[in-house]
């Protein structure tokens, strides 16, 4: 069992889900042009902070924190009870390399309150439409966030997919070349990135 590198710096995401008449939704948020995932549809988060850091907590609470803290930044949303969800580890080529904490949570029945300085535009979204709107070369998402929304498509309701967490899952992307394009590799599965639609095919 292969294990994550500790010596990168840490990160925390919170995927926000909420009932939907179809089913379930899941808060999305553009990032502007510029800086981080420029242009990218992404789940609310960001970086660790030293405000994050309690004596004696582990990099899953610090993460926790920030993911907590980054969503009100970043959306206006006081969200609690973060279930973890997944842990990420970037491929070597990556520019910046940053191991990110995914977490699952209940969104609150409150409206959105996006940061003008970090978010272009907000959506709430079905799993299955995002990634329809990816294949249809309408959004640019990341490995990441395309991989947990897939993940995600696979429930029927909101209690379902909530319920997914408190597993964690490691993801140590290696990236590989073949005939069709770029290919993301993991433990789970690849993810096929030459073409749109994307597809992954499980391990």
């Amino acid at each position: 069992m292969s294990t994550a590198d500790r010596s990168l710096p840490l990160a925390g995401t919170a995927v926000l889900v909420r009932a939907a008449d179809d089913g379930f939704e899941v808060l999305v948020m553009r990032r502007p042009e510029r800086g981080s995932f420029a242009g990218a549809w992404v789940f609310p988060g960001g970086k660790v902070e030293q405000g994050d850091r309690h004596p004696g907590d582990g990099e899953v609470e610090q993460a926790r924190r920030a993911a907590v803290r980054e969503t009100f930044e970043e959306v206006g949303l006081h969200v609690d009870d973060l279930a973890v969800f997944s842990e990420w580890q970037p491929p070597l080529e990556a520019p910046t390399r940053i191991r990110t904490w995914f977490f699952l949570a209940e969104a609150p029945d409150a409206e959105v309150s996006p940061s003008a300085d970090e978010v272009a535009e907000v959506a709430w979204v079905r799993p299955q439409e995002a990634l329809a709107r990816h294949g249809a070369g309408e959004w640019t998402l990341y490995p990441p966030t395309w991989v947990t929304l897939h993940q995600l498509s696979a429930f029927t309701d909101a209690p379902s997919a909530l319920s997914s967490g408190g597993a964690v899952q490691l993801f140590q992307t290696r990236v590989l070349g073949s005939e069709t394009g770029q290919v993301f590799a993991w433990e789970q599965g690849r993810l096929e990135a030459g073409t749109l639609p994307w597809r992954f095919i499980a391990g």
